[in-house]
């Protein structure tokens, strides 16, 4: 691969379109900036890594085994760079771990750390690299394709001043943005979207941002009002998200293991089926971890709902991508064939939005015992939102994040501001990845049966508030001053270049690593939709 040069680390808001240049000159000695690098155990970087470890319930003796290299990224009022670090982090050594478990149980393990299974077993040292940490949580804006940078927001996905306050829409998809104005009675006729963000001003001007976050929703449109953190703790859906763990996991069944091939020199994940039905961000970011470590993963997307190409550019690498109508008969079938040999399944929709299809944890299980369902959502599966749909943008806003990274206006107003990343989707992403990859070594050290782990968005953020936040040392909050006052890093060592059927394309590494572990995709995304519904 070739690597490249590009804009800053962690700069621009992901409130607009990319910037900066096209695919630029390959760079054989790209300039890093100063960085530390911290031992085996951590020090300011390990509580955000022990807290994910635990809950992934993973052994608090194997967070030895991880180092990483400190730079200035991601600058933040909030700890997002503690939130990336560690989301890293836990997917990689969840990879190195279960890269032992199988080569113990093909005899190729040595040992180092623990097997908890009577046994000492080898699990390789995990390096996490701040800079490649912050490359990959801001992937789509050093992403090009033939030079040309990614429109990643709509004009009408965007915050909006309200009559007492703040909204933030999301209409990147064509049947969102239809939503959004049709709710509030505003015709789009030959109009552009300069015209209708004006027209949609002027009329959101005059609402109270509760009003219009209840309308928009009822018509199956996109609004979230702005509020602060003390707000969300008290809302409905807010309150049972600051009750609720980072992640769950549950056994569905007593199923027998399943025997995979030997994954020697392949990956953790070699010959691990994974049927990927998720949509942005969090849960292409998720497969995509999973595709590098060796899984087969075939997306799965309905033909009336194609996904972006940009998106898809970003987030499609190492896998295949197939259309299935789930609501005819054909489309069931082949979808049950599909499930028939399947060892995970990813969802990424409302809970409850595929039950319809029999796509309910329960019902997967049912049908494969012993699968592993990862099952994302934006707000999770309790509470009076756990049907509404959502993305990060909506969760910041929510969650009062966009209050925390506010600025003040020259009129001493208050203006929302956003992270230096879609944090919440990268970390969300990664941590799902973990937790597919611990179930995995579960089941392989004797925990019989089917797995269903489930993460949210919100859980995210409220980690991210009220978690991360409290547990700063002193020396992590000066190293987040000093990522604000020092100039961006450059990300060239951390992006590289291919040829794709979608184009030449220019994109970020992938930033879990362990010793031994592939640098990069087996290979680049192709154009969505056009692979056979089939395993291979």
């Amino acid at each position: 691969m070739e690597r490249s040069s590009s804009a800053a680390v962690g700069t621009a808001t992901p409130s607009g379109p990319a910037t900066g240049p096209g695919s630029a000159p390959v760079s054989t000695e790209p300039a890093r900036a100063p960085a530390d690098t911290a031992g085996p155990g951590g020090d300011a970087g390990l509580p955000g890594i022990a807290h994910a470890w635990a809950a992934l319930g993973g052994d608090a003796a194997l967070l030895e085994r991880v180092s990483y290299t400190r730079r200035a990224v991601l600058p933040a009022r909030l700890p997002v760079l503690e939130l990336a670090r560690a989301s890293v982090a836990v997917c990689s050594l969840a990879a190195a771990e279960l890269s032992s478990v199988r080569a113990r149980a093909t005899g190729t393990g040595s040992s180092a750390g623990s097997a908890g299974d009577g046994g000492p077993l080898a699990v390789p040292s995990v390096q996490v690299d701040d800079g490649a940490v912050a490359t990959s949580f801001t992937s789509g804006r050093h992403l090009r394709t033939d030079g040309r940078a990614p429109v990643t927001f709509s004009p009408l996905s965007r915050f909006w001043r309200t009559a007492d306050g703040w909204v933030r829409t999301h209409a990147n998809y064509p049947h969102h943005r239809t939503r959004l104005l049709s709710a509030l009675g505003i015709s789009v006729e030959d109009r552009d979207d300069t015209t209708l963000a004006e027209i949609l001003a002027t009329e959101l001007a005059q609402r109270d941002a509760a009003e219009v976050e209840e309308t928009v929703h009822a018509a199956g449109g996109l609004a979230v009002a702005v509020r602060t953190p003390q707000e969300w703790a008290v809302h409905p859906q807010g309150a049972q998200s600051s009750r609720r763990p980072l992640l769950s996991t549950a056994r569905m069944d007593q199923a027998p293991l399943r025997t995979l091939p030997e994954s020697s020199g392949h990956g953790p994940m070699h010959a691990v089926r994974v049927l990927d039905l998720t949509r942005v961000l969090a849960g292409p970011v998720a497969t995509r971890a999973l595709a590098l470590f060796g899984a087969d993963v075939l997306r799965i997307d309905a033909p009336q709902l194609p996904e972006n190409l940009d998106t898809h550019a970003d987030t499609g690498a190492g896998k295949r991508s197939a259309l299935l109508d789930l609501s005819s008969r054909s489309g069931q079938a082949a979808f049950d064939e599909l499930l028939s040999s399947a060892d995970v399944v990813v969802t990424g929709y409302r809970p409850g939005a595929l039950d319809r299809f029999g796509l309910a944890p329960e019902s997967l299980a049912d049908r494969r015992p012993g699968v592993v369902v990862g099952q994302l959502s934006a707000w999770g599966a309790y509470g009076p939102w756990h049907r509404r749909r959502g993305f990060d943008s909506l969760v910041q806003a929510a969650s009062g994040i966009a209050t925390v990274e506010g600025q003040r206006d020259e009129a001493g107003e208050g203006i929302p501001g956003a992270l230096p990343a879609q944090a919440l989707d990268h970390g969300t992403g990664y941590l799902l990845a973990a937790a597919v990859m611990r179930a995995l070594t579960e089941q392989r050290r004797g925990g019989r049966g089917a797995r269903l782990v489930r993460l949210a968005l919100a859980q995210t953020a409220n980690w991210l508030v009220d978690g991360l936040a409290s547990q700063l040392s002193p020396y992590a909050r000066e190293e987040a001053a000093d990522a604000a006052a020092q100039d961006p890093v450059d990300p060239a060592p951390w992006l590289a270049e291919a040829d794709s059927p979608l184009g030449r394309l220019r994109y970020a590494l992938p930033p879990v690593a362990y010793d031994g572990s592939p640098p990069d995709w087996p290979h680049p995304p192709g154009m969505p939709g056009t692979d056979t519904a089939a395993w291979w």
